[in-house]
């Protein structure tokens, strides 16, 4: 259900076996970084997903990953390790999940019960042998808050999302034009989509972040409608130069806009 994601079939073997990507891997050490944001955008204007506020997360959570891996060489000596985050065939959540930080919600993001789910995922795959944590119980239960709220109905059942109706995939891994059948569904979204998050139940317990690097500095929560739609392409190299919007492009971003809004309907 990848949609036109067709590098999501790549590479299977190295999603089943982490010792393909490390030579002589025997542990996956998996770390979530919180991202809820203190900040809110305003609410009459299309809207990002609260991970894309600051800089690009990739960035940010790689260099803290190199750093915590020297940490580890420093106490313990030389170790063969590499180090992830939603940039390679590993299976994030899976991992995350036998380590017993989440389970698997119906909307398909992991959950924490002290944290909620707006936090990124990554791993560092290495060769060292430790005492290793396991899974915790599912404490979903009855909830179907996730599936009732989404609105392109992207949750085909519990825990079984269909990528290719998912307004994240709509508006930032879809190339082509986004199909008229969700002409009247995105919610205003220009760049991903928080509902299903937005609307569990366990996100009462998220915490604002303290990384400076993923606070809005460039005043981009407060752009009205008209200012998202008139933005030329310098603009956005600008605005985004560090951002994970720019993986849309400028291209990307104005066919969002231009179909979840007309240009006549816009005001500051």
């Amino acid at each position: 259900m990848q949609g036109k994601m067709d590098y999501m079939a790549n590479h299977f073997d190295k999603r089943l076996d982490p010792r393909l990507l490390v030579d002589g891997a025997k542990s996956v050490i998996s770390l979530l970084f919180n991202y809820y944001p203190e900040q809110q955008q305003r609410t009459d204007t299309p809207k990002i997903s609260k991970y894309a506020y600051g800089d690009d997360y990739h960035t940010v959570i790689k260099n803290k990953l190199k750093e915590f891996l020297n940490t580890l060489e420093e106490k313990i000596g030389k170790i063969n390790g590499r180090v992830f985050t939603d940039s390679a065939p590993v299976l994030d959540k899976a991992w995350a999940k036998k380590s017993g930080l989440g389970w698997v919600g119906k909307n398909s993001n992991l959950i924490n019960k002290d944290q909620g789910s707006f936090f990124f995922i990554a791993e560092l795959i290495t060769d060292l042998e430790l005492e290793y944590d396991g899974p915790i119980a599912d404490y979903c239960g009855t909830c179907t808050k996730c599936i009732d709220a989404c609105p392109t109905d992207a949750i085909v059942a519990p825990y079984v999302v269909d990528g290719s109706k998912c307004i994240s995939y709509l508006t930032i891994e879809l190339k082509e034009n986004i199909p008229n059948e969700f002409k009247s569904k995105m919610d205003n979204w220009a760049f991903g989509c928080d509902i299903c998050q937005d609307v569990c139940p366990w996100n009462r317990f998220s915490k604002p972040h303290s990384e400076p690097l993923f606070k809005n500095t460039n005043g981009l929560l407060n752009y009205s409608a008209n200012e998202w739609h008139e933005m030329t392409e310098e603009v956005f190299n600008s605005v985004f130069k560090n951002s994970a919007v720019k993986r849309t492009k400028f291209k990307g971003l104005k066919r969002n806009l231009e179909f979840i809004k007309p240009a006549t309907d816009f005001t500051d």
